[in-house]
């Protein structure tokens, strides 16, 4: 059973925590990591999308941000995003490798495998610039069923009309072009 810190409307831990469960079920506040990986090819910035593995319990099967995950009961954002890129993706981070980037909401309500879900989370970005071979990458299988790198700008463009392919948050990528200079 995962715990998660219950926050403020500013993403601060009121020193209460959740069960995983019943923060998606009700809609409590609490925080995620999100990492974007980048690199820039012919002048363009190229972002790695993970692929979410298809029993997961939202949005499966969907292009998502690079590595992203909640941060556990306890634990600081860039702890939790240096685990879950290791976790998720099998690259070893150093602290100063991950650049803060800004915070964005996620807030929503769907109903997946027939039951509501409601999410309500203050996301902590970061960027990953190193290179990165996606061939030697170890992906967590039980979260991610593949990995592809994707032109920024074009995904971008498409995420409004592509909802069927991606669940990237809007937000979350407008944290990383606005990072990023685009």
């Amino acid at each position: 059973m995962e715990y998660f810190d219950v926050c403020d409307a500013q993403g601060n831990p009121t020193g209460e925590i959740v069960a995983r469960d019943v923060a998606h079920r009700v809609g409590i506040r609490h925080r995620t990591a999100h990492v974007w990986v980048v690199r820039r090819v012919n002048g363009r910035w190229q972002v790695l999308l993970q692929k979410r593995a298809a029993h997961k319990d939202s949005f499966p099967g969907k292009y998502d941000t690079s590595s992203a995950g909640h941060i556990q009961a306890g634990d600081a954002p860039l702890a939790s995003a240096l685990r879950e890129l290791e976790e998720e993706l099998g690259i070893h981070a150093e602290p100063e490798q991950l650049r803060p980037a800004g915070t964005f909401d996620i807030r929503y309500e769907k109903v997946f495998y027939d039951r509501p879900f409601r999410d309500n989370e203050l996301a902590h970005v970061f960027v990953y610039m190193e290179p990165v071979d996606i061939d030697r990458l170890t992906l967590q299988a039980d979260e991610v069923e593949r990995v592809d790198w994707f032109d920024l700008e074009t995904t971008w463009a498409e995420l409004p009309t592509r909802r069927d392919v991606y669940c990237v948050p809007t937000p979350g990528m407008e944290v990383l072009r606005q990072y990023l200079g685009n």
